[in-house]
Formats: structure tokens, C-alpha cells, sequence
């Protein structure tokens, strides 16, 4: 396989394996890189691809490189630390950043790997597991024109691109994506919360807010799915959740833009975190159902 058609794929999480077996799928050559070793050898079994030892071995078998890492400071370690894949990578090698990142950070990451010889852009995703596995997640480009249309194809294998603008703007879009996306979870359990308590079905409510104007993604796909069923399983942490919420309110402190309502939003997810309700974001539920003292299920 030529280095130069090839996808190195680094961060092979419940988000990075269907989206690797996807790229697979779409008969694209590929290797695989995760920090766990017997992780990279399970994701290379069940996509057909290589499996590298290392980031910067992932380089030198791949131009179109991309990662799906929980923050932007492990970003950083595989760009730029030992066996990193920015002082492995050869002309011509294009960087997908596809974690949520920090804006301001991946501007930094973007300005440091281009004076190395690379292009980095960032292209976070929405849709979770459920999509990732389908190959249709939505998935925002920022970054430069041409290495945005290099990484197109590989992307066209993964979802649908949306393009915000110049490298940051992608990240920056997910974090505030996130943000609308908790808030609509949030009011829609607590206006559930309300009903329950008067004497509605939850399941009749759902029904009827996905057929009104209360309809938002929460009430498609995660009320019934994962909170009434009590399975709490999405694929999404909710400490990522939070983490992506920080992002947001960290954009509207640094462009001085008050935001309470989101600030409240932030906090009230933060103290479902501190209060250990569960591991993934639809047991968020289950914190406003204490803070309540009615049960959806």
C-alpha cells in the first residue's frame, strides 16, 4: 500500500472502532494505533487493518492521519511526544484532529505542526456510537481549504462534513453543539419529571414531545433507548459531556459573553459527576430524578 492513500488511525475507543472499521469498509488501506497494545491488535482483527506500535510508526506507513483521543493534551503527546507523529511524518501528510478538542489549543497544535511540515484540521464529530457504526455522522472541517479537501474522501467513509471556517472553528462548534445538546436533555427529563408526577407515562410523553415542538435529539434517541429502558448506554462518558461543556463556557468567558442559563447547565452536569449517578451522559437522569424524587423507569 502507498503511504500516501493510505489512513493511519490513532485512539481506538468506543467512538475510534466503528469509525475505523468504516474507513475499512469503505476499502480505504489502513493502521491502527491505540496506547493499549492488545486493543490495537483487537481493532486490526476486526477491520483487516496493520496494526502500528506506535505513533510515529503510524506515520511513516500513512499521509492522512487522524485522531479520536479523549482531550486535547493527549493530542498534543502523540503530535509532539516520544515516537510522536509529527517528527515521523513525511510531505505531503495531512492531520485530522476528529477528538472534541479545546479551540485555543488546537490552533496552537495547528501553528506548531505546520512550521514542521504538516497540516493539521480539526474535525470533531456528532452522532455517537449508534452513527459512528452506521457511517453517518455529521462531522464539522475547519481548517485549510486544500487539506480539508484532502482528507474528504476519508471523512465521506465516516458521515457527512460540515465546513465552520478556519482551524478551531470545528472544535469550537462541537463544544457549543454539546452545549445545546445537554440542555436539551436537561429540561426535557425535568418537564418528564413534572408529568410523571401528575400522572403521565413517560413513554406517552415522549410520544407526544417528538410529535410537538419539544422535540429534540434527547427525545428521538435517548429517552426511550437509555434512560426509561434504565439501560444508561450510549457510548458517550459523562465526563465528556462535562469536559465539552467546559470548553463552551471557557469560549464565552474568553469572548466575555454571559451565559447563565448555559452556566447552570455546565454546573448542574458537573454535580452529576461529582455525585457519581453512573458512567455514561444519560444517567444524568437519574441525578435530576434525585434532585426530584420522582423515577422515570
Amino acid at each position: 500500500m502507498s503511504r500516501e492513500k493510505t489512513v493511519g488511525f490513532i485512539g481506538l475507543g468506543a467512538m475510534g472502532l466503528p469509525m475505523a472499521a468504516c474507513i475499512a469498509k469503505a476499502g480505504l488501506p489502513l493502521v491502527v494505533h491505540d496506547a493499549h497494545a492488545a486493543r490495537t491488535e483487537e481493532v486490526a482483527g476486526i477491520t483487516g487493518a496493520r496494526a502500528m506500535g506506535s505513533p510515529a510508526d503510524v506515520a511513516r506507513h500513512a499521509a492522512l492521519l487522524i485522531t479520536m483521543l479523549p482531550n486535547s493534551s493527549i493530542v498534543e503527546r502523540v503530535m509532539f511526544g516520544e515516537e510522536g507523529l509529527v517528527a515521523a511524518s513525511g510531505p505531503g501528510t495531512v492531520l485530522a484532529d476528529m477528538s472534541s478538542g479545546q479551540p485555543e489549543k488546537t490552533i496552537e497544535l495547528a501553528r506548531r505542526a505546520k512550521a514542521a511540515g504538516l497540516a493539521m484540521i480539526d474535525a470533531p464529530v456528532s452522532g455517537g456510537v449508534p452513527r459512528a457504526r452506521t457511517g453517518e455522522l455529521a462531522i464539522m472541517l475547519g481548517g485549510d481549504a486544500a487539506a480539508c479537501d484532502t482528507m474528504e474522501p476519508v471523512m465521506a467513509a465516516m458521515g457527512r462534513t460540515l465546513r465552520t471556517g478556519t482551524v478551531g472553528t470545528a472544535h469550537a462548534m462541537k463544544a457549543l453543539n454539546n452545549l445545546v445538546s445537554a440542555g436539551g436533555f436537561l429540561i426535557g427529563i425535568e418537564a418528564m419529571l413534572i408529568g410523571r408526577k401528575f400522572g403521565l407515562e413517560p413513554s406517552i410523553m415522549v410520544d407526544v414531545l417528538n410529535a410537538s415542538t419539544g422535540m429534540n435529539n434527547s427525545t428521538q434517541k435517548k429517552f426511550k433507548q437509555f434512560v426509561i429502558s434504565r439501560s444508561f448506554d450510549s457510548g458517550f462518558k459523562l465526563d465528556l459531556m462535562v469536559k465539552d461543556l467546559n470548553i463552551a463556557l471557557d469560549l464565552a468567558q474568553s469572548g466575555e459573553v454571559d451565559t447563565p442559563f448555559a452556566q447552570l447547565c455546565r454546573d448542574m452536569w458537573r454535580a452529576a459527576v461529582e455525585a457519581g449517578v453512573g458512567d455514561d451522559h444519560t444517567a444524568m437522569a437519574r441525578f435530576s430524578e434525585k434532585i426530584g424524587g420522582v423515577e422515570l423507569g
